[in-house]
């Protein structure tokens, strides 16, 4: 069986490498599955612009990584759980937190409603209850916030496949599994 390798800068196509450069300069380095998705310049680049316009759309940085985290639970990629409690963590979560928000637990209220929404998307390809919409209607969003979830969870789904299908290394501290105590 082919196992997919990690590619370095000289193993991918002239735009892959301008991305790759890119993102050396704002992050110091390129992740393993940023850098396998520059297999396809064109899947990085299209990945990268729609994710960073999930970024300006109804929903802060927290929030968002709360989607990213719940999405990545359901889908069960240990990749973005391990890279997106990471950066929960640099936007204020504690372990603990990042673990309920995991499991759609979390004792925040307007967290609780909008992970519970994106976990059932993701569970049922689309699809969610009508309580889960009404719950989230009736903590204040709207029905463009609706659409920006969905972007994040469709955001968060392609990395969380992308992972699940090359299996390249974690470039990640490894996310506590669900259930696992955290010293406070």
């Amino acid at each position: 069986m082919k196992t997919i390798q990690v590619p370095n800068r000289d193993q991918v196509d002239a735009a892959s490498q301008g991305i790759f450069d890119n993102l050396k300069k704002a992050l110091g380095t390129v992740p393993n599955l940023y850098a396998t998705i520059g297999y396809s310049s064109n899947a990085l680049g299209a990945y990268l612009t729609y994710s960073q316009a999930t970024d300006n759309g109804a929903f802060n940085k927290k929030e968002a990584e709360a989607i990213k985290l719940a999405v990545s639970e359901v889908n069960e990629c240990a990749y973005c759980l391990a890279a997106h409690t990471a950066l929960a963590k640099l936007n204020g979560f504690t372990e603990e937190e990042t673990l309920a928000l995991r499991a759609a637990s979390i004792s925040d209220q307007k967290l609780k409603v909008i992970t519970q929404l994106a976990k059932e998307i993701a569970q049922e390809k689309g699809k969610a209850s009508e309580e889960a919409k009404q719950a989230f209607f009736e903590a204040g969003y709207d029905e463009k916030a609706l659409i920006d979830l969905l972007a994040i969870v469709v955001d968060i789904t392609f990395t969380n496949f992308a992972h699940r299908l090359t299996q390249v290394p974690v470039d990640f501290p490894t996310a506590k599994p669900l259930g696992t105590e955290v010293a406070v």
